[in-house]
């Protein structure tokens, strides 16, 4: 007699007994089953017969009626190929506007059959689907890609000398009562982490020129080190027609390469936009509250005081300044056939 068979015959015993001693707790006390297990081996064996006394094992079974059919959940699955960060009521929303009607529910218990439950999974899904089929990206799945991709988080701009490429924004201040706006027009070394800045009441492009005329390019020019790219945003201040604007007349007749970052794209000048985080939460936040600002030339005392701490003090944890002070990682970065500050007059003589 087989096992199932054995344990058939006694689940039915247990039946007989009950109905021999007409008393459901005493059969199953003496059997060691529970009256809940009771009435489930009589509802099985009222319902299969002999069969329903075996157990069984479990298997596949029927689809649940209220699952999404097959049709739907290929619509649903294309569109997360387009738009793989959308949530599930937006993706209810968008393919009932077409005509496919479904529940934000029935839209993740697709995903969840799928595997792709979560927006990083999504991705990965897209990811697979651009390696296997090698379609085109579009933008919006080139900047998601990129924001989730550890690859793309670990780039970084690569400079190769000192002066090799330098960032320009205009950064808004604060109010100042009886002055009016503080503007703080920004430069900074991409290799060495260099910083110069101005303030000014006004973000125009002769105050930008102003910036480089009277700062950086003296500097430059006095450790005889060329400024050979600008990097700035698209802001007007900046850039506009290429045969008018001063700001990029000026950079022509100095000889300097222009570039602009992308539209919508902070990271591109991710540099100085570090810088302005360093100013915000070193300087201005703290001298803020420490002094009582009346004139803007208040401000740039205390202002150069603290870039000259920046420059030639703070030690920086950068990528290529690993400790260095900016000014020291500027003198180190300075193109090949550069003299060393200190060591002019010997070469000389």
């Amino acid at each position: 007699m087989t096992t199932n068979k054995k344990v058939a015959r006694r689940t039915l015993s247990l039946l007989e007994l009950a109905s021999d001693l007409d008393n459901v707790s005493k059969a199953c006390l003496s059997m060691g089953h529970s009256r809940q297990q009771f009435y489930e081996i009589r509802r099985n064996y009222q319902t299969f017969g002999a069969e329903g006394l075996v157990d069984r094992l479990p298997g596949p079974r029927e689809p649940h009626p209220n699952r999404v059919d097959e049709a739907t959940a290929e619509r649903i699955l294309a569109y997360i190929l387009e738009f793989p960060t959308h949530g599930p009521v937006r993706v209810a929303k968008q393919l009932l506007l077409h005509g496919v009607q479904v529940s934000s529910g029935g839209v993740r218990g697709v995903w969840s059959l799928n595997g792709i439950l979560t927006r990083h999974e999504r991705l990965l899904r897209l990811e697979r689907h651009i390696r296997d089929t090698g379609i085109a990206l579009n933008d919006d799945h080139v900047c998601t890609l990129e924001r989730f991709s550890p690859e793309f988080r670990e780039r970084h701009i690569e400079t190769w000398c000192s002066g090799d490429l330098f960032a320009v924004e205009t950064f808004f201040v604060v109010t100042l009562k009886g002055v009016g706006k503080i503007y703080l027009q920004s430069a900074i070394d991409c290799h060495s982490r260099y910083a110069f800045g101005r303030l000014y009441t006004s973000k125009l492009p002769l105050t930008a020129e102003h910036m480089l005329n009277e700062s950086v390019l003296p500097f430059f020019e006095e450790h005889d080190t060329p400024v050979v790219t600008v990097l700035s945003d698209n802001g007007r201040e900046f850039c506009g027609r290429a045969d008018r604007h001063p700001y990029e007349l000026f950079l022509q007749l100095e000889g300097i390469e222009y570039r602009t970052t992308r539209v919508r794209r902070r990271q591109s000048n991710g540099f100085v936009e570090r810088l302005h985080r360093k100013l915000l939460d070193e300087h201005f936040r703290i001298q803020g509250r420490r002094n009582c600002y009346e004139s803007l030339d208040e401000m740039q005392t205390d202002l150069d005081v603290y870039l000259h701490r920046y420059n030639h003090e703070r030690a920086h944890q950068g990528r290529n300044t690993n400790g260095r002070t900016p000014y020291q990682a500027f003198l180190d970065g300075r193109p090949e056939g550069q003299p060393e500050e200190g060591n002019e007059g010997q070469q000389a003589a």
